[in-house]
């Protein structure tokens, strides 16, 4: 009996222990100390109303249902101190401005990305995250800051999974939301704040709604959980993109069979120049700019309803409504046509060495042009004949490329059952879906790819979403996109993307496994297998941000599935296990990081000179 005593005692003292450590980091995350810099400086990208206006368009996405005032006036669980005060969300890798002030577009004072949109029917004004959240990054050195807007963001909004050292946004957001809802001091004082003068009346129905929030937040990072579904650390700065939006419409809309491990985090890819890509999504699987960011909104919490209350099937007329907001997305894709690549910031980041440049060009022209040259085609090969330029990007396939192919295995091989939505072949043939390379015939309901999947639901979904905002025909094709259908193509591989700016956008590769240009031009031996990622702070040279290992960090091992840093490179041999060039001399390699600081800056174009490249070659095979 005292054996058994002294045994509950120890597993009473663990219990405490565990629980002890976990409000230790519930209170005190392991997050970054945010300094703020001594000066923000804003690229010459576009205007300062396209600025805002990207930062602070809503399009129609909602966090669990979170009310805009409720996120302004939520506290930290064992403080007073707001939840959302800029110096605070900087710390999870949001962006802001030290001199930033609440506006008409922001008058919350949030972050990028951290917008307001009212629901028309009821009024409700929501937190809208939107792409710009993502889509936006920030560079240091020596105090400074540089704004890239368009560029990758590196911030830890994605994870949903509960850990225990926190430093997740969604993990302090629900904790913030538990510690309010429990503890009566923190509600009062939240609820006298949202509700003002109609606290008495109002509040019982406030507790009911902040539970329901409450609720759906540890539902989620319960369900992600214990069904073990992202069990690839994303940290910061990256997202199973396809995998959380495939989770979140097949799992979680239609039926739970549907979920998938996602293991296969992405960086976020930049924007400037977008809208001449023949293929506009990442992976080369999407055609139409309206169903790619319908797919997008989807993806982060825009609602959906895809069944009726009983989970029965919904007629054809009615489908499917849904949280998007079609004329918001349209505002944002015309303002992005105008986002120009970021130029190279002498004043911040250093002279370029024009004579290592010239070298440079002329290396990329014999190793790099054959892939990432930008080609416009000629008006009549285009899919648009009104976009000019329209661009060919390459898609090239893991097997060539060598990289992770983890992302493009799961898009390629997860299959999901949408039986339960009762489509009819003669129903889908009515939709404008085109799927390129595919033998005509009637479709498997119950084994479809998210790519298919994805593109019939978000067809009804903007078919739905245009009606209702009023937008007929006229306007239609304006809204698509230069009047493109809903293309699905699937290729096992990834995009070659023009390198314009691609000096702002580390770190490299699609999953964000190689620190620096550097490297990613080294052969596989030199690039490091283990770096912290999470800090700003950018290191000219390398090109990259910092990697050692700093308070708050995220460690980044590429021996872990979705992470590896293989393929893309440069090594004597055999042009195969993605070996795609000759070897590159340490001087090359340096004439090449340089001349990428100026790539597609027409003014230092201008000042490089003239070296005749040798010509490409494919090189040798074997086997």
């Amino acid at each position: 009996m005292r054996l058994l005593r002294r045994a509950l005692f120890g597993l009473l003292v663990v219990a405490v222990l565990l629980v002890g450590v976990g409000l230790y980091f519930v209170a005190y995350p392991n997050l970054p100390d945010y300094e703020p810099p001594q000066a923000l400086h804003y690229l010459d990208q576009w205007s300062e109303a396209d600025r805002q206006v990207y930062y602070y368009t809503p399009q129609g996405t909602q966090v669990k249902g979170l009310h805009y005032a409720w996120f302004g006036a939520l506290e930290k669980p064992f403080s007073r101190d707001r939840l959302a005060a800029p110096e605070y969300l900087a710390r999870f890798g949001f962006l802001v401005d030290p001199q930033q002030h609440p506006s008409s577009l922001n008058p919350g004072n949030l972050p990028v990305g951290f917008a307001r949109h009212e629901d028309a029917s009821t009024g409700v004004a929501y937190l809208d995250i939107t792409c710009a959240a993502c889509h936006t990054g920030e560079l240091r050195h020596d105090g400074q800051a540089v704004r890239i807007d368009g560029g990758a963001a590196m911030h830890s909004l994605a994870s949903t999974v509960p850990t225990l050292r926190g430093g997740g946004f969604g993990q302090a957001l629900g904790m913030s939301m538990a510690f309010t809802y429990y503890n009566p001091l923190k509600f009062r004082r939240f609820a006298q704040e949202v509700l003002g003068e109609d606290y008495e009346r109002d509040r019982d129905q406030l507790r009911e709604d902040v539970k329901q929030v409450l609720d759906r937040l540890l539902g989620t990072a319960y369900n992600d959980w214990h069904r073990g579904l992202y069990p690839t650390e994303e940290g910061f700065g990256r997202t199973d993109a396809f995998g959380r939006i495939a989770n979140g419409v097949f799992g979680d809309a239609i039926d739970s069979g549907n979920y998938r491990v996602a293991n296969a985090p992405v960086s976020y890819p930049h924007l400037w120049d977008i809208w001449k890509f023949d293929w506009v999504q990442w992976n080369g699987s999407a055609m139409q700019p309206m169903a790619r960011n319908i797919g997008e909104a989807l993806g982060v919490g825009a609602t959906l309803h895809l069944l009726g209350e009983n989970g029965e099937p919904l007629p054809e007329a009615e489908r499917y409504a849904s949280g998007v907001r079609v004329r918001d997305m349209h505002t944002l894709e015309t303002t992005l046509m105008r986002l120009a690549p970021p130029r190279w910031p002498e004043p911040v980041f250093g002279e370029i060495d024009l004579q290592q440049a010239s070298l440079g060009r002329a290396l990329f022209r014999e190793n790099c042009a054959h892939c990432h040259e930008a080609r416009p085609k000629p008006a009549d090969r285009r899919f648009a004949p009104e976009r000019d330029p329209e661009w060919h990007l390459p898609v090239i396939p893991t097997s060539v490329m060598g990289t992770d192919p983890t992302t493009a295995d799961n898009i390629a091989d997860h299959r999901f059952d949408l039986s339960r939505l009762g489509w009819t072949q003669e129903e889908l043939d009515r939709l404008d879906v085109r799927l390129e390379g595919e033998a005509s015939g009637p479709l498997d309901l119950s084994s479809l790819s998210s790519a298919k999947g994805l593109a019939y639901i978000t067809a009804y979904v903007e078919e739905r979403a245009y009606r209702e905002a009023g937008i007929g025909e006229a306007e239609r094709a304006e809204f698509d996109g230069f009047g493109l259908p809903i293309g699905v193509q699937e290729i096992r591989g990834y995009k070659a993307r023009p390198l314009d700016g691609v000096w702002a956008t580390p770190p490299f590769l699609h999953n964000g496994s190689v620190a620096n240009l550097f490297e990613l031009l080294s052969p596989v031996a030199e690039r490091q297998t283990r770096f912290w990622v999470g800090s700003a702070e950018f290191d000219p040279v390398r090109v990259g941000f910092r990697s050692e290992r700093f308070p708050g960090g995220f460690l980044l091992d590429t021996s872990i599935t979705g992470n590896g840093n293989q393929g893309h490179e440069f090594r004597a041999g055999c042009r195969q296990d993605g070996v795609i060039g000759r070897a590159l001399q340490p001087h090359e390699r340096w004439a090449l990081v340089e001349y990428l600081k100026v790539l597609g800056d027409p003014q230092m174009e201008a000042r490089l000179s003239e070296i005749t490249p040798r010509p490409w070659t494919p090189g040798p095979r074997c086997g």
